[in-house]
């Protein structure tokens, strides 16, 4: 397949070209990096099928997906569980595209049948309560539902969403179940809830009613249609796997295996909760239960905001000596009182900012168990202004990490700029190149 390609570095808007679009659009982050991305420095690094790519900051897998597409063997790191899975799942192309629409469609006829029972509709657009009485419709533990944004999904699209889930867990196929709850979770997202993303989630107004069997069985159809597709079917047996770990410390798992690039793009310092982008799907399939959930999800992630800042972290440690960040840090906290600002978040950034560059520094040494000698690392990550519009040159401060770790430099390319109407600057979104040459 020929490929659009990025014209001007810089120049571009963080967006997906429309070749590109199989089986990455199963489930994508807003502001998740392009395939193109991945494309470019693929081609730069040389890599081939006999060469090993890891993402240890997966997500939902841009960089799995890519590589698998181009017959690259490939292994993910990834912290919150529900985007493990994501992630999981859009590399898995080993089933059969007409079971997984038969399936589908049988689920989604029992799925009608009880609700018609109930006399609802799917479609909104036809009369909500067709027998005219209003049903119970089905409410969501308030332990749960304490752990959702507010007003994230209104109670008709929740109650015929539930009715599908359980439909789908209690006819599951073993071969199918992931892909029937992974497109799921993009229609809950993006057409059945009340959430929106602009560039932050946020809710949106509500909607009173929304269809669910009829995207979700749309967003299967397009899954098979992506399965059935000749470069898809080329590379099905293409190894790639995610792993459910903390990208601080690699997993066991791992290392009897070399890897020979890393393409990948960690979280930025700033004050994005990313656990709240997830939270609709994370609870409705069952990957939270409860507060202890949460916390033990947050702890796995790397502090790049205060929302996941604990006492007995220490990954400051590891920066402690490096002057730049501790300047960069003081001066947040200076800015901080000259302020006035007390809140317990405020007073929580420059550690943060220490935490966040710490925990780069031991991601980065850990790194080193699994890497071939003359490995290639692509870190995509953007300059922040968040905390007190102080700017933080991320990619020049990794790369100073990286250096004093051993790491040889090898350049930071431009991928591009954005506008911060708080800084009423233009922030540089940067790949900092790295070689492992030990």
């Amino acid at each position: 397949m020929v490929y659009a390609v990025q014209t001007k570095a810089g120049e571009e808007l963080n967006r997906i070209y429309e070749e590109d679009l199989p089986v990455h659009e199963w489930y994508r982050f807003v502001l998740s990096y392009p395939p193109h991305l991945v494309r470019n420095y693929i081609e730069r690094f040389g890599l081939t099928k006999h060469h090993w790519v890891l993402d240890p900051f997966c997500g939902t897998g841009t960089t799995l997906v890519e590589c698998k597409k181009n017959g690259i063997p490939s292994a993910g790191l990834e912290a919150n569980p529900v985007v493990q899975f994501f992630a999981q799942t859009k590399v898995a192309w080993d089933i059969d595209p007409e079971k997984l629409v038969k399936h589908a469609k049988g689920i989604a006829k029992e799925v009608e049948a009880e609700l018609e029972k109930e006399g609802i509709e799917d479609d909104p657009i036809f009369k909500p309560f067709v027998n005219g009485k209003e049903t119970n419709l089905k409410p969501l533990d308030p332990q749960l539902e304490s752990l959702l944004i507010k007003n994230s999904i209104s109670p008709k699209p929740l109650h015929k969403a539930l009715t599908l889930i359980n439909t789908l867990n209690k006819n599951s196929d073993e071969h199918l179940i992931a892909h029937e709850r992974l497109a799921l979770a993009k229609q809950l997202v993006y057409s059945i809830s009340n959430l929106r993303f602009g560039p932050e989630v946020g809710v949106g107004k509500p909607k009173e009613d929304a269809p669910v069997i009829a995207p979700w069985l749309k967003g299967i159809k397009d899954m098979a249609n992506d399965l059935c597709q000749t470069q898809v079917k080329r590379y099905k047996s293409v190894p790639s796997l995610v792993k459910l770990t903390d990208s601080r410390s690699v997993d066991p798992c791992l290392e009897p295996l070399m890897f020979d690039a890393v393409i990948t793009s960690p979280p930025y310092p700033n004050e994005k909760d990313y656990t709240r982008t997830t939270r609709l799907e994370s609870v409705l399939l069952g990957y939270i239960n409860n507060r202890a959930d949460l916390r033990r999800q947050k702890q796995r992630l790397l502090r790049s905001n205060t929302r996941a800042v604990y006492k007995a972290d220490t990954d400051e440690s590891w920066v402690e000596d490096n002057e730049r960040i501790q300047e960069l840090a003081d001066r947040i906290e200076a800015r901080r009182i000259e302020l006035g600002k007390t809140s317990g978040f405020e007073k929580l950034y420059a550690r943060v900012v220490r935490l966040y560059f710490g925990g780069m520094a031991r991601h980065l040494e850990e790194l080193k168990r699994v890497l071939a000698p003359g490995a290639q690392l692509a870190y995509v990550v953007g300059d922040q202004a968040s905390f007190f519009r102080i700017l933080i040159r991320t990619g020049e401060f990794l790369a100073s990490i990286a250096a004093e770790l051993g790491y040889e430099v090898m350049d930071i390319d431009l991928f591009r700029t954005r506008f911060s109407t708080a800084t009423q600057e233009h922030l540089r979104e940067e790949v900092v190149l790295l070689r492992w040459n030990s």
